[in-house]
């Protein structure tokens, strides 16, 4: 290690390696000595997402007077539910699955009639304020179009 072994840096100027950038590159040619490759594994986005959700959640929480409109998402679903945290009840729920919302809509359109039923539900139950709770999920899509007939049809947040 102690032999000056010069490099060049991406700009092309002759550099000396440090101590730990010539350990590694020792151990890259090792392993590929060895016929062994370093396997770079992108992040679960699920994972991340709960990550992200359970740090919101930390934040936010719903209660009788102001529950919270939790969201859902699968591949082919999406789902809606009024929660109240602190007696842990669920006040109104709508999903895809539901009679109401249509079969051969696209999935941004299915998303819309889940706000408008969602809304209608919880305005008939008597909850007309909520906490959003985007679910970890980017507001965007599916969530947005959710959001936003939610709003439409009487939910203020």
């Amino acid at each position: 290690m102690g032999d000056y072994r010069p490099c060049l840096c991406a700009w092309g100027r002759v550099i000396r390696p440090s101590a730990l950038c010539e350990r590694l590159i020792h151990h890259r040619l090792k392993q590929l000595i060895k016929g062994v490759n370093i396997v770079i594994s992108k992040p679960d986005k699920n994972k991340t997402r709960q990550r992200r959700h359970a740090r919101v959640r930390g934040k936010i929480s719903g209660t009788s007077e102001r529950p919270r409109l939790n969201i859902f998402r699968s591949n082919k679903n999406i789902y809606a539910q009024l929660i109240d945290d602190v007696a842990g009840v669920t006040l109104a729920s709508a999903s895809t699955l539901d009679k109401e919302v249509s079969d051969d809509a696209n999935k941004t359109e299915q998303a819309k009639q889940v706000g408008e039923l969602v809304a209608k539900r919880a305005v008939a139950a008597g909850h007309k304020v909520v906490v959003f709770d985007r679910g970890g999920y980017l507001y965007h899509g599916r969530v947005q179009a959710l959001a936003e007939a939610a709003r439409e049809n009487g939910l203020e947040f």
